[in-house]
């Protein structure tokens, strides 16, 4: 269970081996603390469990194949097999290139299946398994992106705009079962999915974002923008008219 200032007793990665998913890891880091670390096998997922063995936590490596549907079930199954998950984290998912995804046609499938797909089938897999423990909590990582997308990543936009959806609906279905969602919209991360891009304003590093998530989840909320200040501008943008939207430089 989630103690009363927050910290989870276990704590699943899905997309484990993401920065955001690790620097949350590391907040939360203790001795005793059960962590599941889904992923594709790697050094680099060798390399987390290896850290996060290190400061004490109890690590167990799973396989997760995001554009595998018929082994999601046994991800999940896998996470479960010990005990209760108290808290997972929906960590993973593709940037992809704005120029190249929308001319061609597996490519764009390949970001729906993992950024949009895959999520919606491992959080119904997931909450069914938390509705049957009665407890649980849920921490999807969304992007400011799908809050109103645009011209110059619309394919990535629209696959985070369905997935924001499907997480702030999911924890709505949660709510009377005593099981909370928390949607995070991070604006630009400095993270190896963004290596090489120019940072856009308001930026954060992965350390900004696991911050926000611990404090969102001791807090109970439901929704949270990183940096804060990103709530206002995204506000201002949504009521932009298309015509003036279009001509934005961003």
């Amino acid at each position: 269970m989630i103690n009363a200032v927050g910290a989870p007793q276990s704590l699943l990665l899905l997309g484990g081996t993401s920065d955001i998913a690790l620097a949350i890891a590391r907040r939360y880091a203790r001795s005793g603390l059960r962590v599941l670390l889904a992923a594709r096998p790697s050094e680099r997922r060798s390399a987390a469990a290896a850290e996060l063995t290190g400061l004490g936590c109890a690590v167990t490596e799973i396989d997760l194949d995001a554009r595998d549907a018929g082994s999601h079930a046994g991800t999940v199954e896998a996470a479960f097999t010990d005990g209760d998950v108290d808290l997972a984290v929906l960590a993973f998912g593709l940037l992809g290139d704005p120029e190249t995804d929308w001319v061609d046609p597996e490519l764009a499938l390949e970001l729906a299946e993992v950024n949009f797909a895959a999520p919606v089938h491992l959080g119904v897999l997931l909450a069914n398994r938390m509705r049957a423990q009665a407890h649980g909590r849920i921490v999807a990582l969304s992007s400011v992106a799908g809050e109103r997308v645009r011209r110059s990543n619309f394919v990535y936009g629209s696959t985070k705009a369905g997935f924001d959806g499907f997480f702030l609906g999911l924890g709505e279905a949660l709510r009377e079962h005593g099981i909370r969602v928390l949607v995070v919209r991070p604006g630009f991360v400095h993270s190896k999915m963004t290596e090489g891009l120019d940072a856009a304003p308001l930026a954060v590093s992965p350390d900004d974002v696991a911050d926000a998530v611990v404090g969102a989840v001791a807090g109970g909320k439901e929704l949270i923008w990183v940096p804060n200040a990103m709530r206002a501008v995204m506000s201002g943008l949504r009521h932009v008219p298309r015509p003036l939207f279009r001509r934005l430089p961003i």
